[in-house]
């Protein structure tokens, strides 16, 4: 019964409304809320205490389905006022790390916050994202992008320019960084991280891999491996199965490395 009952949408719950491939609302659960669409109005009250998977109608009739959000729709659903990284690329990149619950994480490039949910679900309970971006507007979308799903309580947001600046933190678990210039990042995140941990970078020009990578070779940093995700979708239909002829190309190259302790530190 208690997992029964944890599966009932109840008021402000975050619901992905679904009518077919071209009509999704990701929506908070509001009573006497409309939301109109070419098929009709869907009435948020009718779905309030139904459980998730309830087929729900427009007042036209068409069936609509109250589907739980995956952490992917909360990604791209944010209000953006940046570029976001995509899932296909995101999801690499956190599993070439040890990040976890109770993780302590730097993120530079708070941009719309959607990274900055991702990590903050991953660190909950008990860890910590450490935001840093140079513009306060963004760092200020970011935390209601964030309190709307639900992910604030476990990050702390810095507005300040970490190329010159540096990092606050020491002793973390993992650097994310996602700015056009990720080589000066590279000395001020070796400061900030634990020993044999990982620095990630995404970056959309070949020229800046470069630049990166020899930063952080200068820096003693190992295991330095680029990659690139290319994501392309298989339609699946009663006249045949093909690929779809447009998908996800090249969105960024990935670059991920891991701090080595030099002698004179180790002793």
């Amino acid at each position: 019964m208690d997992n029964e009952a944890n599966n009932l949408i109840k008021e402000k719950d975050l619901v992905m409304l679904y009518l077919d491939e071209r009509r999704q609302f990701l929506v908070q659960a509001i009573s006497g809320l409309r939301v109109s669409t070419d098929h009709g109005d869907l009435n948020l009250s009718q779905i309030i205490g139904q459980p998730f998977g309830f087929i729900g109608k427009t007042h036209l009739g068409r069936d609509f389905f109250c589907l739980k959000p995956s952490t992917a729709d909360l990604m791209m659903k944010v209000k953006r006022t940046t570029t976001i990284v995509y899932p296909k690329d995101l999801g690499y990149l956190l599993l070439e790390t040890s990040v976890g619950p109770g993780s302590r994480v730097i993120e530079l490039g708070t941009g719309s916050g959607a990274l900055t949910m991702v990590l903050a679900k991953l660190v909950s309970p008990t860890g910590t994202v450490y935001s840093y971006d140079r513009r306060d507007d963004f760092i200020e979308n970011a935390k209601r992008n964030l309190i709307h799903v639900g992910y604030a309580n476990n990050v702390e947001f810095t507005c300040a320019d970490v190329a010159r600046e540096g990092f606050s933190q020491t002793g973390v678990d993992a650097v994310f960084i996602d700015v056009p210039e990720p080589w000066d990042i590279v000395p001020k995140a070796y400061e900030a991280l634990k020993g044999g941990h990982h620095l990630v970078s995404w970056s959309p020009n070949v020229e800046q891999v470069k630049r990166t990578i020899d930063a952080l070779e200068a820096q003693n940093f190992k295991c330095i491996r680029t990659k690139e995700i290319i994501e392309r979708e298989i339609l699946v239909r009663l006249q045949g199965v093909r690929p779809r002829e447009r998908g996800i190309t090249h969105t960024a190259y990935l670059t991920r490395a891991q701090k080595i302790l030099v002698a004179q530190q180790q002793e």
